[in-house]
Protein backbone atom coordinates (compact mmCIF):
# COMPACT_ATOMS: atom_id res chain seq x y z
CA UNK A 1 0.00 0.00 0.00
CA UNK A 2 1.40 3.58 -0.57
CA UNK A 3 0.53 6.67 0.88
CA UNK A 4 1.68 9.88 -0.15
CA UNK A 5 1.13 13.29 0.86
CA UNK A 6 -0.29 14.37 4.03
CA UNK A 7 -0.54 11.42 6.48
CA UNK A 8 -3.19 9.02 6.76
CA UNK A 9 -2.54 6.51 9.13
CA UNK A 10 0.15 5.33 11.31
CA UNK A 11 3.25 3.70 9.29
CA UNK A 12 5.08 2.64 12.11
CA UNK A 13 4.66 -1.62 12.42
CA UNK A 14 2.53 -1.45 10.03
CA UNK A 15 1.58 -5.42 9.16
CA UNK A 16 1.53 -7.62 5.68
CA UNK A 17 -1.75 -6.62 5.04
CA UNK A 18 -0.93 -3.01 5.23
CA UNK A 19 -2.50 -2.32 8.58
CA UNK A 20 -0.48 -0.52 11.48
CA UNK A 21 -0.59 -2.23 14.67
CA UNK A 22 -1.50 0.95 16.25
CA UNK A 23 -4.46 1.35 13.96
CA UNK A 24 -5.48 -2.79 14.75
CA UNK A 25 -4.78 -1.52 18.19
CA UNK A 26 -7.05 1.44 18.01
CA UNK A 27 -9.76 -0.37 16.12
CA UNK A 28 -9.29 -3.32 18.84
CA UNK A 29 -10.06 -0.39 21.81
CA UNK A 30 -12.73 1.15 19.73
CA UNK A 31 -14.85 -1.88 18.43
CA UNK A 32 -14.20 -2.75 22.68
CA UNK A 33 -15.83 0.53 23.77
CA UNK A 34 -18.68 0.25 21.37
CA UNK A 35 -19.20 -3.28 22.57
CA UNK A 36 -19.67 -1.57 26.43
CA UNK A 37 -20.94 1.82 25.52
CA UNK A 38 -24.66 0.74 26.11
CA UNK A 39 -24.10 -0.06 29.58
CA UNK A 40 -22.45 3.47 30.18
CA UNK A 41 -25.28 5.78 31.31
CA UNK A 42 -24.72 9.05 29.15
CA UNK A 43 -23.69 11.13 31.89
CA UNK A 44 -20.74 8.61 33.52
CA UNK A 45 -19.68 8.52 29.03
CA UNK A 46 -19.71 12.71 29.46
CA UNK A 47 -17.80 12.34 32.49
CA UNK A 48 -15.15 10.11 31.41
CA UNK A 49 -14.57 12.03 27.95
CA UNK A 50 -14.30 15.16 29.91
CA UNK A 51 -11.77 13.76 32.43
CA UNK A 52 -9.94 12.43 29.37
CA UNK A 53 -9.87 15.90 27.64
CA UNK A 54 -8.61 17.64 30.29
CA UNK A 55 -5.68 14.99 30.95
CA UNK A 56 -4.93 15.16 27.20
CA UNK A 57 -4.80 19.27 26.62
CA UNK A 58 -2.34 19.45 29.02
CA UNK A 59 -0.13 17.64 26.92
CA UNK A 60 -0.82 18.71 23.15
CA UNK A 61 -0.71 22.57 23.23
CA UNK A 62 2.10 22.18 20.28
CA UNK A 63 -0.10 20.66 18.35
CA UNK A 64 -4.02 21.81 18.64
CA UNK A 65 -5.51 24.18 18.23
CA UNK A 66 -3.17 24.68 15.54
CA UNK A 67 0.07 22.62 14.17
CA UNK A 68 1.91 24.77 12.01
CA UNK A 69 3.21 21.93 9.88
CA UNK A 70 -0.55 21.90 8.78
CA UNK A 71 -0.02 25.10 6.99
CA UNK A 72 2.16 24.35 4.60
CA UNK A 73 0.58 24.93 0.94
CA UNK A 74 0.98 21.81 -1.36
CA UNK A 75 3.20 22.03 -4.26
CA UNK A 76 1.24 22.40 -7.52
CA UNK A 77 -1.80 24.02 -5.51
CA UNK A 78 -3.85 26.55 -7.68
CA UNK A 79 -5.51 28.39 -5.54
CA UNK A 80 -8.80 29.77 -4.49
CA UNK A 81 -11.31 31.57 -7.65
CA UNK A 82 -11.57 34.81 -7.88
CA UNK A 83 -8.18 35.42 -6.03
CA UNK A 84 -9.94 34.81 -2.68
CA UNK A 85 -7.05 34.40 0.29
CA UNK A 86 -9.32 31.47 1.81
CA UNK A 87 -11.89 28.72 1.51
CA UNK A 88 -14.96 28.88 3.97
CA UNK A 89 -16.76 25.59 4.40
CA UNK A 90 -19.77 24.85 6.84
CA UNK A 91 -21.23 21.83 7.43
CA UNK A 92 -23.25 19.91 10.18
CA UNK A 93 -23.12 16.36 11.51
CA UNK A 94 -26.91 15.76 12.16
CA UNK A 95 -26.46 12.39 14.75
CA UNK A 96 -30.10 12.21 16.64
CA UNK A 97 -33.93 12.94 15.95
CA UNK A 98 -33.07 15.91 18.30
CA UNK A 99 -30.58 17.37 15.93
CA UNK A 100 -32.77 16.83 13.01
CA UNK A 101 -35.53 18.97 14.80
CA UNK A 102 -33.42 21.38 15.26
CA UNK A 103 -32.45 21.59 11.23
CA UNK A 104 -34.41 24.40 11.13
CA UNK A 105 -33.27 26.54 13.50
CA UNK A 106 -30.03 26.73 12.31
CA UNK A 107 -30.59 26.83 8.62
CA UNK A 108 -32.72 29.90 9.21
CA UNK A 109 -29.87 31.32 11.60
CA UNK A 110 -27.46 30.83 8.82
CA UNK A 111 -29.62 32.14 6.14
CA UNK A 112 -30.43 35.16 8.13
CA UNK A 113 -26.70 35.96 8.08
CA UNK A 114 -26.24 35.26 3.89
CA UNK A 115 -24.70 31.68 4.91
CA UNK A 116 -25.67 28.03 3.46
CA UNK A 117 -24.24 24.84 4.53
CA UNK A 118 -24.31 21.45 4.23
CA UNK A 119 -26.29 19.00 6.42
CA UNK A 120 -25.35 15.12 6.99
CA UNK A 121 -28.09 12.97 7.94
CA UNK A 122 -27.51 9.22 9.29
CA UNK A 123 -30.13 7.22 7.18
CA UNK A 124 -30.63 4.25 9.37
CA UNK A 125 -30.47 5.62 12.76
CA UNK A 126 -33.89 8.09 12.70
CA UNK A 127 -36.52 9.17 10.42
CA UNK A 128 -34.53 11.67 7.68
CA UNK A 129 -37.50 13.76 6.05
CA UNK A 130 -37.98 13.78 2.97
CA UNK A 131 -39.97 17.30 3.38
CA UNK A 132 -36.95 18.78 5.29
CA UNK A 133 -34.34 17.33 2.42
CA UNK A 134 -36.08 19.29 0.10
CA UNK A 135 -37.21 21.90 1.77
CA UNK A 136 -33.10 22.60 2.45
CA UNK A 137 -32.10 21.95 -1.09
CA UNK A 138 -34.31 24.55 -2.29
CA UNK A 139 -33.03 26.86 -0.05
CA UNK A 140 -29.57 26.29 -1.45
CA UNK A 141 -27.82 24.23 1.20
CA UNK A 142 -26.34 20.59 0.79
CA UNK A 143 -27.44 17.38 2.30
CA UNK A 144 -24.89 14.06 2.84
CA UNK A 145 -24.50 11.49 4.04
CA UNK A 146 -23.34 10.82 7.75
CA UNK A 147 -22.38 7.03 8.33
CA UNK A 148 -25.37 4.86 8.41
CA UNK A 149 -26.58 3.80 11.61
CA UNK A 150 -24.05 5.51 14.35
CA UNK A 151 -23.30 2.64 16.24
CA UNK A 152 -19.25 2.59 16.20
CA UNK A 153 -19.52 -0.55 14.00
CA UNK A 154 -19.14 0.81 10.28
CA UNK A 155 -15.03 0.02 10.08
CA UNK A 156 -15.78 -2.92 12.75
CA UNK A 157 -13.96 -5.13 9.58
CA UNK A 158 -13.92 -4.85 5.76
CA UNK A 159 -16.83 -7.44 5.52
CA UNK A 160 -19.02 -5.08 7.67
CA UNK A 161 -17.67 -1.81 5.86
CA UNK A 162 -18.75 -3.81 2.31
CA UNK A 163 -21.98 -4.54 3.56
CA UNK A 164 -22.77 -0.99 4.87
CA UNK A 165 -21.21 0.54 2.09
CA UNK A 166 -24.05 -0.87 -0.42
CA UNK A 167 -26.69 0.65 1.60
CA UNK A 168 -24.90 4.13 1.89
CA UNK A 169 -24.68 3.95 -1.64
CA UNK A 170 -28.19 3.34 -2.05
CA UNK A 171 -29.12 6.17 0.41
CA UNK A 172 -26.67 8.58 -1.36
CA UNK A 173 -28.20 7.82 -5.22
CA UNK A 174 -31.98 8.24 -2.77
CA UNK A 175 -31.03 11.27 -1.87
CA UNK A 176 -28.92 12.77 -4.82
CA UNK A 177 -25.93 13.43 -2.40
CA UNK A 178 -22.40 13.48 -3.33
CA UNK A 179 -20.56 13.65 0.19
CA UNK A 180 -20.03 11.45 3.00
CA UNK A 181 -18.80 12.07 6.65
CA UNK A 182 -18.34 8.87 8.97
CA UNK A 183 -19.55 9.18 12.79
CA UNK A 184 -17.03 9.64 15.22
CA UNK A 185 -14.36 10.73 12.21
CA UNK A 186 -13.35 7.37 12.10
CA UNK A 187 -11.75 6.57 8.63
CA UNK A 188 -10.02 4.12 7.01
CA UNK A 189 -9.61 5.52 3.76
CA UNK A 190 -8.65 2.96 1.40
CA UNK A 191 -12.03 1.62 2.35
CA UNK A 192 -14.26 4.68 1.58
CA UNK A 193 -13.27 4.25 -1.89
CA UNK A 194 -16.03 1.54 -2.29
CA UNK A 195 -18.63 4.51 -1.52
CA UNK A 196 -19.69 6.76 -4.74
CA UNK A 197 -19.15 10.35 -3.65
CA UNK A 198 -17.53 12.73 -4.75
CA UNK A 199 -15.84 14.21 -1.77
CA UNK A 200 -15.53 12.42 1.65
CA UNK A 201 -15.18 14.38 5.23
CA UNK A 202 -13.95 12.05 7.69
CA UNK A 203 -10.59 13.70 8.78
CA UNK A 204 -9.46 16.36 9.90
CA UNK A 205 -5.53 18.45 10.34
CA UNK A 206 -5.20 18.13 14.23
CA UNK A 207 -7.29 16.45 16.42
CA UNK A 208 -6.25 15.01 19.73
CA UNK A 209 -9.60 14.23 21.48
CA UNK A 210 -10.84 12.38 18.79
CA UNK A 211 -11.25 8.21 18.88
CA UNK A 212 -9.17 7.80 15.94
CA UNK A 213 -6.49 10.92 16.88
CA UNK A 214 -4.74 10.51 13.18
CA UNK A 215 -4.85 14.50 11.95
CA UNK A 216 -3.39 14.27 8.29
CA UNK A 217 -1.65 17.64 9.32
CA UNK A 218 -3.01 20.03 6.07
CA UNK A 219 -5.74 22.61 6.03
CA UNK A 220 -5.84 22.03 2.36
CA UNK A 221 -8.20 19.71 0.48
CA UNK A 222 -6.57 16.67 -1.17
CA UNK A 223 -7.14 13.82 -3.35
CA UNK A 224 -7.27 10.10 -2.44
CA UNK A 225 -6.86 7.70 -5.45
CA UNK A 226 -7.50 3.94 -4.91
CA UNK A 227 -4.96 1.12 -6.45
CA UNK A 228 -4.55 1.69 -9.97
CA UNK A 229 -6.69 4.49 -10.03
CA UNK A 230 -9.51 2.62 -8.95
CA UNK A 231 -11.53 4.64 -6.96
CA UNK A 232 -10.91 8.43 -6.81
CA UNK A 233 -12.70 11.44 -4.34
CA UNK A 234 -11.90 14.64 -2.81
CA UNK A 235 -10.88 14.98 1.06
CA UNK A 236 -11.80 17.75 3.00
CA UNK A 237 -10.79 17.61 6.75
CA UNK A 238 -12.13 19.99 8.91
CA UNK A 239 -9.90 22.46 10.05
CA UNK A 240 -11.50 24.45 12.89
CA UNK A 241 -12.11 22.12 16.29
CA UNK A 242 -15.79 20.73 16.66
CA UNK A 243 -18.69 22.54 18.51
CA UNK A 244 -19.07 19.51 20.94
CA UNK A 245 -14.87 19.41 21.69
CA UNK A 246 -15.37 23.27 22.78
CA UNK A 247 -18.07 23.72 23.93
CA UNK A 248 -19.44 20.36 25.64
CA UNK A 249 -16.54 18.51 26.64
CA UNK A 250 -14.28 21.58 27.56
CA UNK A 251 -16.86 23.89 28.16
CA UNK A 252 -15.56 27.20 26.73
CA UNK A 253 -17.35 29.96 27.91
CA UNK A 254 -16.42 31.61 23.97
CA UNK A 255 -15.37 31.28 20.54
CA UNK A 256 -12.05 32.68 21.03
CA UNK A 257 -10.29 29.20 19.73
CA UNK A 258 -12.59 29.51 16.94
CA UNK A 259 -11.30 32.71 16.04
CA UNK A 260 -7.47 32.82 16.85
CA UNK A 261 -7.39 29.24 14.30
CA UNK A 262 -9.50 30.79 11.96
CA UNK A 263 -7.24 33.81 11.83
CA UNK A 264 -4.57 31.63 11.52
CA UNK A 265 -5.98 29.20 8.24
CA UNK A 266 -6.66 32.49 6.78
CA UNK A 267 -3.21 33.80 6.73
CA UNK A 268 -1.93 30.58 5.33
CA UNK A 269 -4.52 30.48 2.85
CA UNK A 270 -5.92 27.18 3.66
CA UNK A 271 -9.68 26.13 3.67
CA UNK A 272 -11.49 27.10 7.25
CA UNK A 273 -14.04 23.52 7.51
CA UNK A 274 -15.96 23.56 10.61
CA UNK A 275 -18.47 21.06 12.12
CA UNK A 276 -21.35 22.27 14.18
CA UNK A 277 -23.77 20.08 15.51
CA UNK A 278 -27.69 21.01 15.54
CA UNK A 279 -27.94 18.22 18.67
CA UNK A 280 -25.66 20.48 21.11
CA UNK A 281 -27.45 23.80 20.17
CA UNK A 282 -29.70 25.73 22.36
CA UNK A 283 -32.26 28.27 20.40
CA UNK A 284 -34.19 30.57 21.13
CA UNK A 285 -32.47 32.17 24.48
CA UNK A 286 -33.36 28.73 26.22
CA UNK A 287 -30.88 27.83 29.22
CA UNK A 288 -28.62 24.80 27.31
CA UNK A 289 -29.01 21.60 29.36
CA UNK A 290 -26.05 19.54 30.37
CA UNK A 291 -24.86 18.87 26.76
CA UNK A 292 -25.84 21.87 24.95
CA UNK A 293 -24.48 24.96 24.18
CA UNK A 294 -26.16 28.91 23.41
CA UNK A 295 -26.62 29.13 19.34
CA UNK A 296 -25.44 32.30 20.41
CA UNK A 297 -21.87 31.12 20.26
CA UNK A 298 -22.12 29.87 16.23
CA UNK A 299 -23.98 33.33 15.43
CA UNK A 300 -21.53 34.89 16.81
CA UNK A 301 -18.19 33.25 15.08
CA UNK A 302 -20.32 33.69 11.43
CA UNK A 303 -20.93 37.58 12.82
CA UNK A 304 -16.73 37.49 13.29
CA UNK A 305 -16.03 35.49 9.65
CA UNK A 306 -18.11 38.42 7.86
CA UNK A 307 -16.71 41.38 9.81
CA UNK A 308 -13.05 40.76 10.34
CA UNK A 309 -12.80 38.80 6.90
CA UNK A 310 -15.20 40.02 4.41
CA UNK A 311 -14.29 39.70 1.30
CA UNK A 312 -11.04 37.77 1.58
CA UNK A 313 -12.81 34.22 1.40
CA UNK A 314 -14.71 31.73 -0.90
CA UNK A 315 -17.67 30.91 0.24
CA UNK A 316 -18.60 27.25 -0.89
CA UNK A 317 -20.42 24.37 -0.01
CA UNK A 318 -18.21 20.85 0.04
CA UNK A 319 -19.87 19.40 -3.32
CA UNK A 320 -18.95 22.51 -5.15
CA UNK A 321 -15.87 22.71 -3.81
CA UNK A 322 -15.26 19.52 -4.64
CA UNK A 323 -16.31 20.05 -8.60
CA UNK A 324 -14.36 22.73 -8.87
CA UNK A 325 -10.83 20.98 -7.48
CA UNK A 326 -11.55 18.08 -9.77
CA UNK A 327 -11.73 20.30 -13.20
CA UNK A 328 -8.86 20.57 -14.82
CA UNK A 329 -8.09 24.62 -14.60
CA UNK A 330 -8.48 23.73 -10.25
CA UNK A 331 -7.23 20.07 -9.96
CA UNK A 332 -5.90 18.98 -6.66
CA UNK A 333 -3.46 17.09 -6.80
CA UNK A 334 -1.50 18.11 -10.07
CA UNK A 335 1.19 17.85 -7.74
CA UNK A 336 4.84 18.23 -8.80
CA UNK A 337 7.19 15.45 -8.50
CA UNK A 338 9.18 15.31 -5.59
CA UNK A 339 9.55 14.36 -1.93
CA UNK A 340 7.96 15.03 1.42
CA UNK A 341 4.46 14.22 2.56
CA UNK A 342 3.62 18.25 2.87
CA UNK A 343 5.06 18.38 -1.15
CA UNK A 344 1.88 16.56 -2.33
CA UNK A 345 -2.20 17.27 -2.52
CA UNK A 346 -2.31 13.47 -3.00
CA UNK A 347 -3.12 10.54 -1.30
CA UNK A 348 -2.90 6.93 -2.94
CA UNK A 349 -3.71 4.01 -0.73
Amino acid sequence: MVREGPRTTPLIGETADGVGWREAYNSWVRNLYYAIKPALPRPAQIALRRWLVRQQRKRCGAVWPIDERAGAVPAGWPGWPEEKRFALVLTHDVDTATGHARCGDLSRLEEALGFRSSFNFVPERYAVSPELRRDLAARGFEVGVHGLRHDGRLYQSREVFRERAARINATLREWGAVGFRSPAMHHRLDWIGDLQIRYDASTFDTDPFEPQADGVQTIFPFRVTGPGGASSYLELPYTLPQDFTLFVLMREQGIDIWKKKLDWIAARGGMALVNVHPDYMCFNGETPGREEYPARYYAAFLQYVKERHGGAYWHVLPRDLARHLSEPSGKAGRAAQGGGRQERAEVRV
